[in-house]
């Protein structure tokens, strides 16, 4: 079992409605409004640590098919209905997706995504109680051009104590930042080393008229 994650590239703008599927309702689970994020997801009855809550459903595509559906909507938020479960396959839960496209990330969260045999489910990491809200870790990995403005796309609004305020796995995007950090002192660098030639360059220039 491993930890399956989020696809960013292509998502999925939150106006937008998936359309509409005829799977039987969750035994467990529920889609109300959420105070997180539009809808959630929530449990119908007491949930145990380790119970399996739900499969992650949707069409099975490529990367560059995942691509092609959504490059049209633009990175306009940070909402994604994408899913990656290897380096082939992405589930679209846009289309014939079920109740855990719903579940909301969570800073602090009561589920963890699993994939096993190439599928994805939705496990408790700790009991949770009727009208919970569900939640697991997002995992997002910030596919920029290392411009931060768009790290607001991807604020998180989970309200946990240890909410670290974005849906971004906070490794990845360490490295992310101390790459454009590093890459921002070059070009200063560059700058100031252009500044003092452009200096010599006028001094010896005065120097060769006398």
């Amino acid at each position: 079992a491993s930890a399956a994650r989020k696809k960013t590239r292509g998502s999925k703008s939150a106006n937008a409605k998936p359309k509409v599927t005829n799977y039987p309702p969750s035994p467990l689970v529920e889609v109300r409004d959420s105070d997180i994020h539009g809808s959630g997801v929530y449990a119908k009855r007491a949930i145990k640590k380790g119970m399996r809550v739900i499969e992650y459903l949707g069409d099975r595509v490529s990367h560059a098919e995942a691509d092609r559906r959504y490059e049209d909507k633009g990175d306009d938020d940070g909402h994604t209905f994408l899913f990656i479960v290897d380096g082939r396959t992405v589930i679209d839960a846009g289309t014939k997706g079920n109740e855990a496209r719903f579940i909301n990330h969570s800073c602090d969260p009561n589920c963890e995504t699993v994939i096993e045999g190439r599928r994805v489910f939705i496990e408790a990491i700790r009991d949770i109680k009727p009208g919970d809200e569900l939640g697991y870790e997002y995992q997002l990995t910030w596919d920029s051009t290392d411009d931060p403005d768009e790290l607001a796309l991807y604020r998180c609004l989970c309200g946990a104590q240890k909410c670290r305020g974005t849906m971004l796995d906070p490794e990845p995007l360490d490295k992310q930042k101390a790459k454009a950090q590093k890459k921002a002192k070059k070009k200063s660098k560059k700058k100031a080393e252009k500044k003092v030639k452009k200096k010599s360059k006028t001094k010896s220039k005065k120097k060769s008229k006398r």
